[in-house]
C-alpha cells in the first residue's frame, strides 16, 4: 500500500466541507466538524486531523492528540501517548487498506495509542494489533478502551490507576 499517503489536513472551511461527505457527518461522536469549528484558524499547520485522498476525494480521517503522561491512566510505565479518535473510511474505500495506513501511521510515533471502538469496531482493531484493556469503571466511564503497546510498554495494573 506504498501509493496511499496520510497527510496532516490543514485546518480551514475546505476541509470542514470535505467532511461533510462523510456517513457520520452530524453524528456527534463521530463528527470532526464541531472540533475544527472550535479550533478554526486558516491553514493551522498543528491541525489534529489527519486523511488520506483518493486524487483530490478525501476518502479517509481520524483525529491524533497526545495526551501528556500526567493524564496516562492505562499504561506502564505512564508517558505520552496518542489518543486516536474518530476514525473514519468512506464506505466504498473500505477494506482497501485506507483506515489499517491511518492506524500504521499513527504507531510511527512509537508511543502508546488509546481508542475507543464504536459500532462494533473492536475486531478491526483487535486486527491491527490493539487490545482491549480491563475495564475500570471510574477511568472508562462506559467506554469500550483499546490500545496499542509499543515495545517496552504494558497495561497499568489497577494499583496504579
Amino acid at each position: 500500500m506504498a501509493h496511499i499517503q496520510v497527510k496532516r489536513l490543514l485546518v480551514n472551511y475546505k476541509t470542514l466541507e470535505e467532511f461533510r461527505a462523510f456517513r457520520e457527518y452530524g453524528a456527534a461522536e463521530l463528527s470532526m466538524k464541531d472540533d475544527l469549528n472550535e479550533s478554526i484558524i486558516e491553514n493551522d499547520s498543528e491541525s489534529p486531523f489527519y486523511g488520506i485522498y483518493y486524487g483530490k476525494k478525501l476518502v479517509a480521517r481520524m483525529s491524533l492528540y497526545r495526551i501528556n503522561a500526567q493524564f496516562d491512566r492505562y499504561f506502564e510505565p505512564p508517558q505520552d501517548f496518542l489518543e486516536l479518535w474518530k476514525l473514519e473510511v468512506l464506505p466504498p474505500y473500505q477494506g482497501k487498506g485506507y483506515g489499517r495506513a491511518l492506524v500504521d501511521f499513527a504507531k510511527q510515533f512509537n508511543l502508546p495509542i488509546k481508542t475507543n471502538a464504536r459500532q462494533s469496531t473492536g475486531e478491526f482493531w483487535e486486527k491491527l494489533g490493539f487490545e482491549s484493556v480491563t475495564y475500570n469503571e471510574t477511568r472508562d466511564r462506559g467506554e469500550s478502551p483499546y490500545v496499542w503497546f509499543p515495545n517496552g510498554v504494558q497495561e497499568q495494573t489497577a494499583q496504579t490507576n
